[in-house]
């Protein structure tokens, strides 16, 4: 049993599920609640946030960011886990009064938008190490792209929803360095104490997932659980096989082989009952794909509700141009699980005994 709970819930905060007095806002606008993927993508086309693709997938494009920012990355330092921290390079301390101006003013401006868009999510596939997240977002496209990475509860969990975790998405706003104590106007600020997250000055999505991979990282080491960048995927004796390596580097691909059932394509977890996705979705790099060469990732990539990030359209028909690096080489695919075939609905598989280290 974990030392420190992953699931920590002030009810007195949380104000219910219908509502952001627990996260200390106040909008003067129009709240969206849970939308469900079309409705995320009629919002995010008709207000103009990016295009839909021949087949379907809903294309946006995050320049100047089109991957994510690790120099502009902070944790606060504060009494009760900096003693936990390495600090350094990576994991650059932040001072809580810089945290707490930068964290007002965030609200302030997220509270004057003229709509905000919640996703109530899990991360985590076992219910022993799972994280209730509430993601706060200004845009419908970014809100689809948290709903097809996290764990979709269902209605009946939404009723009683309290976040563990709350991330405050401002992507369009911009920190002073000087009153914030940040490197530039980017900043991506995880406080372990309040459990609260701050992202803004980047459109790049990757960054909402891969906060909530920081505090897994955190989190589940003192829980007893080994926490993984890799994929994983279980065959049909229920061997469980992983793979390892950088982004980049065909963690994805290997994972998606049809004749095995795909648990989850980046961040998992290893407890002493076995293995267990974070997401519940895929994340897939997808310069140069063809049908020919990967067709189960590639067939998601001619699906509705499949979110493009930097794909170039053609003008013609809005197709793909797969090839094309004329915005970025880190072209992206955000899709559900589901939309894999063989994919493994619990998320979880057993203790691995094949494991993998994919190298360049």
């Amino acid at each position: 049993m974990p030392d420190t709970p992953l699931r920590v819930v002030d009810a007195a905060r949380e104000g219910g599920a219908r509502s952001l007095a627990g996260q200390d806002l106040d909008p003067a606008g129009t709240v969206h609640w849970n939308l469900v993927a079309p409705e995320l993508i009629e919002a995010a086309t008709r207000r103009g946030e990016g295009r839909l693709a021949d087949m379907g997938p809903f294309v946006a494009v995050t320049t100047p960011h089109t991957g994510r920012s690790p120099n502009d990355k902070f944790v606060v330092r504060e009494p009760g886990t900096e003693g936990d921290v390495d600090w350094g390079k990576v994991n650059q301390p932040l001072a809580p009064e810089h945290f707490a101006s930068l964290l007002g003013d965030v609200k302030t401006y997220l509270n004057a938008l003229p709509d905000l868009f919640v996703q109530d999510l899990y991360c985590g596939a076992d219910s022993n190490y799972r994280l209730s997240v509430r993601y706060v977002l200004p845009n419908a496209w970014h809100a689809a792209f948290v709903r097809n990475m996290f764990i979709r509860p269902g209605s009946e969990d939404l009723a009683g929803f309290a976040p563990n975790f709350t991330v405050y998405h401002a992507p369009e706003f911009q920190a002073d360095p000087a009153r914030h104590g940040t490197r530039t106007g980017t900043f991506i600020v995880l406080n372990l104490a309040s459990r609260i997250i701050l992202i803004g000055g980047t459109r790049y999505a990757g960054e909402l997932k891969k906060a909530m991979f920081t505090v897994m990282n955190y989190l589940l080491p003192r829980a007893g659980v080994l926490s993984m960048h890799c994929s994983a995927n279980v065959g049909k004796a229920g061997d469980t096989a992983l793979f390892f390596g950088l982004s980049g580097t065909g963690k994805t691909t290997l994972s998606a082989d049809p004749e095995r059932g795909l648990i989850g394509d980046d961040e998992h977890g290893w407890s002493s009952d076995g293995t267990f996705n974070f997401e519940g979705g895929c994340y897939a790099k997808v310069i140069n794909l063809s049908a020919e060469g990967e067709p189960d990732i590639y067939q998601t990539t001619q699906m509705f509700g499949t979110i493009l990030e930097n794909v170039v359209l053609s003008p013609s028909d809005r197709k793909v141009e797969f090839e094309n690096q004329s915005i970025t080489e880190n072209t992206r695919a955000s899709y559900p699980l589901p939309y894999i075939r063989n994919h493994v609905p619990s998320g979880r598989g057993g203790h691995p005994e094949v494991k993998f280290v994919v190298q360049h």
